[in-house]
């Protein structure tokens, strides 16, 4: 009997899973390892300066790093396995809603979700004198760059009939190369009179793939004053918007101002938004 794609997506999971245990045991091993061997640098700096050759001050910072780094290269390594069970589940949820299997989660469960995504976004975390890719955290897409399907994008389209265009949350369903054109659902179909939209790739911006580190990486932040598009709390709408502060940790979002005119200072009170819906401010303009 074949197995079906939910047996095999499992089987998937599981086996990540599997490894993800071992690497987690290991990361721990490695951890102790490298706490002994920083207590011994500390015990040595404690005592008197002739009591330990140069030699051996010097062997134990070669230990230490050696330590450290394959404790960093593992928990990269474990990094890497919940980025693979997330896509799994991605891939496979996108499978079951093009079989015809439709979501129907709340506006609630909605924005929880969309929450909890943006803070379980994947930490870029250079090494040394490496810089920040596209697409982590500021830094845009390059130029030939195109969404995948699954991935969440800014999008200027029409929500309902009278009104004009928006940037909206919507979710890639297909990219062709020869029209150059998008096919993209809304979040929030239940919203909306049209869900589905076919847009032109200078209309959809893909959102960012990593969170930048604002203790190793703050380069790849928007700096204080820019102007930006960010998705308004507790809606699926993007909006212009000033970066007042900017994350300080990387668990941290930003601080910013947005555009309301209903304020005798033409800015709302600071608001709170994650990295993953913060972009490049982009001109609203009319589709043709």
């Amino acid at each position: 009997m074949p197995f079906t794609a939910d047996a095999i997506a499992a089987q998937q999971v599981q086996e990540c899973l599997k490894s993800l245990y071992g690497l987690v045991h290991e990361i721990e091993e490695k951890r102790q390892l490298s706490e002994n061997g920083i207590n011994a640098i500390n015990k040595h700096n404690q005592e008197e300066r002739g009591s330990f050759m140069q030699t051996d001050l010097k062997t134990l910072y070669k230990t230490a790093v050696s330590q450290a780094e394959q404790e960093e290269e593992l928990l990269r390594k474990a990094l890497q396995k919940i980025t693979d069970i997330r896509n799994i589940k991605n891939e496979r949820r996108i499978q079951a809603r093009n079989a015809g299997n439709k979501e129907t989660i709340r506006r609630g469960a909605w924005m929880k979700m969309l929450l909890s995504s943006a803070q379980a976004l994947p930490l870029f975390v250079s090494k040394i004198d490496e810089k920040p890719p596209p697409l982590c955290g500021a830094i845009p897409a390059e130029p030939n760059y195109f969404a995948k399907v699954g991935d969440m994008v800014a999008a200027l389209a029409k929500v309902a009939e009278g009104d004009g265009d928006n940037w909206i949350l919507a979710e890639v369903v297909s990219f062709s190369h020869a029209l150059n054109k998008y096919e993209v659902d809304d979040i929030l179909e239940e919203q909306n009179q049209k869900k589905r939209h076919i847009l032109s790739k200078k209309y959809v911006v893909p959102l960012p793939l990593m969170r930048a580190n604002p203790e190793t990486d703050s380069s790849a932040l928007f700096p204080q004053g820019s102007i930006v598009l960010a998705l308004y709390p507790q809606t699926t709408c993007f909006y212009k918007a000033i970066v007042n502060k900017l994350p300080q940790t990387h668990t941290d979002e930003y601080e910013v101002l947005f555009e309301d005119f209903t304020y005798s200072n033409g800015y709302s009170p600071p608001l709170y938004v994650a990295q993953r819906y913060v972009i490049a401010m982009k001109q609203k303009t009319k589709q043709t």
